[in-house]
């Protein structure tokens, strides 16, 4: 999703090298749920007794009712999941969606939210820690946090999971239907080709690193490139191919995919598997130029009012089987041992979910950029929006 566009107010560069299979950028897809109050009793949250700041040395905060407001991407988490939550802690959720990691952001930096728990990208957890607006909760400390897949805990963005904890990862690819568009796609190239036979029903993300990083690539270049020249090309190539783009829109992927609305789109492979599962005749690519991974993650803002029901609900959330089921409904792949356990084997065996062997190669993390390279995805992105 959209992202660094704010990175200069931090005024550092982060280097994004990471460990594992986790890289830059995020997911979500298109519809608001609001938890409503629970009359279920409170009850002791999965697993329950491990350090809290707010807290005795040892104790860990068991739930007494109260609110948890979170602040989720667009059709990111199973509303049968909250409610699940909501019975067995007797803690209300209000959830409120963004559809990027800048929106995110930016409503955090006017004050203008009274969030609990949040769910940034790998790179603006980061960014968030430089900026002193996350407390540091120490997930890894939690009772579930003994569930943290090892290539999880040591990440470049928070290392020892002091500020974060693992949700979801995946990729950014092309979804497209190969009967719709003259055949088999297998590039970014030909995604942006304005000649497409998809012209008119194209879709992609309102995404500015994505759609960036994937242009540079059609045109040879690599993702973050200081020179000024590939940026010229990237801007040639997004003007002729705009013509023939529906929509450039994070939300609402799926339904549009899934109706045949749009043939060829920009898409997370999460909401991909859910878009499939309506419309079989869709694919997934991964481009032979490369695709990005990246990976989501819970956290708690600075001022937070609820720190208590937040560390539960988070705590909650690294049970394996809770979330598993989350796994079940996004389609994505989490960062928490032994959830397989409890995913369907259709995700397991599928390969938009699971990355085959072949494509392993392409799937990699994007390196940081540096100012100067986020003033020309800014320049271009702006000039692509007009």
């Amino acid at each position: 999703m959209k992202r660094w566009k704010n990175r200069r107010q931090s005024g550092i560069l982060l280097a994004l090298g990471l460990t594992g299979i986790m890289a830059l950028s995020a997911c979500g897809g298109e519809t608001t749920v609001g938890g409503g109050a629970s009359s279920a009793p409170a009850s002791s949250a999965a697993g329950s007794e491990a350090a809290s700041p707010e807290a005795p040395a040892g104790d860990f905060p068991t739930p007494n009712g109260g609110e948890l407001n979170l602040y989720n991407w667009t059709d990111y988490i199973s509303p049968d999941l909250l409610k699940r939550f909501e019975s067995e802690t007797g803690i209300t959720v209000n959830l409120d969606n963004f559809d990027s990691n800048e929106t995110m952001l930016a409503k955090l930096q006017a004050g203008g939210a009274n969030y609990d728990v949040i769910v940034p990208s790998d790179y603006m957890v980061a960014q968030m820690i430089e900026l002193g607006l996350l407390q540091e909760v120490d997930p890894a400390s939690f009772p579930n946090g003994q569930y943290i897949k090892p290539e999880f805990m040591d990440v470049y963005f928070d290392p020892g999971r002091k500020y974060s904890a693992p949700y979801m990862y995946g990729t950014t690819g092309i979804a497209y239907d190969p009967t719709k568009t003259g055949g088999e796609i297998t590039s970014w190239a030909a995604f942006f080709d304005a000649n497409s036979p998809a012209a008119g029903k194209i879709g992609t993300l309102n995404d500015q690193v994505e759609v960036i990083h994937a242009a540079l690539r059609a045109t040879g270049a690599q993702p973050c490139s200081t020179n000024r020249e590939d940026y010229v090309k990237v801007e040639e190539l997004l003007a002729g191919w705009k013509p023939g783009v529906a929509v450039i829109n994070s939300d609402g992927v799926i339904g549009r995919m899934a109706s045949g609305e749009q043939t060829m789109h920009m898409m997370w492979n999460g909401a991909f598997t859910r878009a499939q599962a309506d419309n079989p005749n869709l694919q997934y690519v991964y481009p032979a130029e490369g695709i990005t991974l990246w990976s989501d993650n819970f956290a708690v803002p600075v001022g937070a009012q609820n720190v208590d029901n937040a560390k539960i609900f988070i705590n909650w959330m690294m049970d394996p089987a809770n979330i598993g089921e989350a796994t079940n409904f996004v389609g994505y792949d989490n960062g928490i041992t032994g959830s397989s356990e409890f995913m369907t084997a259709d995700l397991g065996a599928n390969p938009a979910v699971v990355i085959p062997d072949e494509f392993k190669a392409l799937a990699a993390p994007v390196p940081g950029c540096s100012v100067e390279a986020i003033d020309l995805y800014d320049q271009v992105w702006t000039n692509f929006k007009k």
